[in-house]
């Protein structure tokens, strides 16, 4: 979840100082790295799910401020749009029945919240886009009332100085302009957190790089944006072009977006970090009244909280994360790529699948971004987003083969090593990566079956995507895996 923010103007002064703020966290952070002041026990895994708050037809319901009064529990929070919430799943350890039991939990959560908010007369949905979603729906009046949202839209625009270009080739095209930052909130996605050790950092991250296109093949679940069918995974280019700071003209220069894959595999946690500093001007230059340096000197932890708030304003696919928890600082990788969805059970499959590969990879003899160039992680990535299952994916030793080949004979066998290495039980792993299993099988996602059953509907499209995303509330609710779902 995102810092909350004052509402507030900025001056120049307040730009310079928050540079030499970030420079000091920065130089503060390499020292800490240096002399291995972070703890680190075994690895732990948390995540957070966005959802969309949809009324009794299936359109958005700009309701959140009173589906999560009704909600009532501290996990729950308000996301960008007034028709998105977020829940939030503490880190927690795997073993043993640990994967069982957090899925348990996201249940057992979303039961209490959908219960909640139907007493508003609303209903919640994990999905990667909501379908039913129109141009109407999105504007600076829809964005949900922490300043924050509404300090980052007024950044985001002065910083472009004109309008967001939106296009997107698809199976259809879409190409409009936005005057907020709106049509982000479009996109809502599951977030898995894992928390390592800072020695480990760059193995695991880099692994989450190589992996990013498989997850989104298997994974897909956003076909649909204003109507149009575009790509199996629409989010991805959503979200990079919602988000976007630069006019066409920094554009040509090759100044890089504020969502990005990267350009080239790290070394340390900090190169993360120090590109973050060198690259991007502040959009939230807040400084606190932490001195990094003189906690640290007096042997406290400093929270960084200039770099941590800058960090939260770059939108990498996987992120760095530092933070402080009981006094003891720790880092995460932040997996971006997935989309809400469809049921529990496919979500806590997609965890299986990331935590299980994320066991393995890291500590190849000969690792994979050894022998695969970043660049091809990036079109795997690209081509994932665009064709889903059906997507070709170059994997070393494979060359370049089905997303679904890829999955069985080469990623699914990992991730049920990588499960066993964390501890997980045999019958809690099998269950889930059977899902996964079952997608690359029957070549249904979240995204197929989307399409499939508003084909079959046919007749008016916003009709057909109204009757699609009822019908999908439904199914999410008997936490049934979407490959299970009758496809007609």
């Amino acid at each position: 979840m995102g810092k909350d923010v004052p509402a507030v103007a900025f001056s120049r002064d307040d730009r310079r100082k928050y540079r030499e703020k970030v420079h000091r966290c920065l130089d503060v952070l390499a020292q800490m790295l240096r002399e291995s002041r972070f703890a680190f026990d075994h690895p732990l895994a948390g995540l957070e799910i966005e959802l969309n708050i949809v009324d009794a037809i299936g359109d958005p319901a700009m309701r959140n401020a009173q589906v999560l009064d009704a909600i009532a529990r501290p996990d729950w929070a308000t996301e960008l749009g007034q028709f998105n919430v977020e829940i939030n799943i503490e880190p927690q350890d795997l073993r043993g029945d640990g994967a069982v039991r957090l899925e348990d939990d996201v249940r057992a959560r979303l039961n209490h919240a959908e219960e909640r908010a139907r007493s508003q007369g609303a209903h919640l949905v994990m999905i990667g886009i909501l379908p039913t979603l129109r141009e109407q729906d999105l504007g600076a009046g829809t964005l949900s009332a922490n300043p924050r949202y509404r300090l980052l839209n007024e950044q985001i625009f002065a910083a472009r100085g004109e309008d967001l270009h939106l296009c997107i080739d698809g199976v259809e095209r879409l190409d409009t302009h936005a005057d907020s930052v709106a049509p982000e909130a479009a996109c809502t996605s599951v977030q898995l957190h894992l928390q390592v050790g800072p020695e480990e950092f760059a193995a695991h991250w880099n692994a989450a790089q190589a992996i990013a296109g498989p997850q989104v093949a298997v994974a897909a679940n956003s076909p649909y944006l204003f109507g149009r069918e575009l790509l199996r995974e629409t989010r991805i280019a959503l979200f990079e072009q919602a988000t976007d700071t630069r006019p066409a003209e920094l554009k040509a220069q090759g100044v890089r977006p504020r969502v990005w894959f990267g350009e080239r595999w790290i070394t340390s946690v900090f190169d993360l970090f120090e590109e973050n500093v060198r690259y991007y001007p502040a959009l939230l230059p807040l400084c606190e009244d932490e001195d990094p340096r003189a906690e640290l000197d007096q042997g406290r932890v400093p929270c960084l909280h200039e770099l941590t708030l800058h960090n939260g304003t770059i939108y990498r696919w996987n992120r760095p994360v530092y933070a402080v928890v009981d006094g003891v600082p720790h880092l995460r990788v932040e997996n971006r790529v997935l989309p809400a969805g469809p049921s529990v059970a496919d979500v806590a499959a997609n965890a299986a699948f990331y935590y299980g590969l994320m066991r393995v990879l890291p500590y190849d003899e000969r690792p994979i971004w050894s022998r695969m160039s970043f660049r091809t992680a990036e079109d795997n990535l690209t081509a994932a987003a665009r064709d889903g299952l059906d997507a070709r994916l170059y994997w070393p030793g494979m060359g370049e083969v089905p997303a679904s080949e890829l999955i069985l004979r080469r990623l699914l066998p990992l991730a049920y090593e990588g499960l066993d290495r964390w501890g997980v039980d045999r019958p809690a792993a099998e269950r889930l990566l059977s899902i996964i299993e079952g997608r690359c099988l029957t070549g249904r996602t979240g995204a197929t079956w989307q399409v499939g059953r508003v084909h079959a509907r046919g007749g008016d499209r916003h009709t057909a995507l109204r009757g699609m995303t009822l019908e999908y509330v439904e199914r999410m609710h008997t936490n049934e895996p979407v490959h299970t779902w009758d496809a007609l």
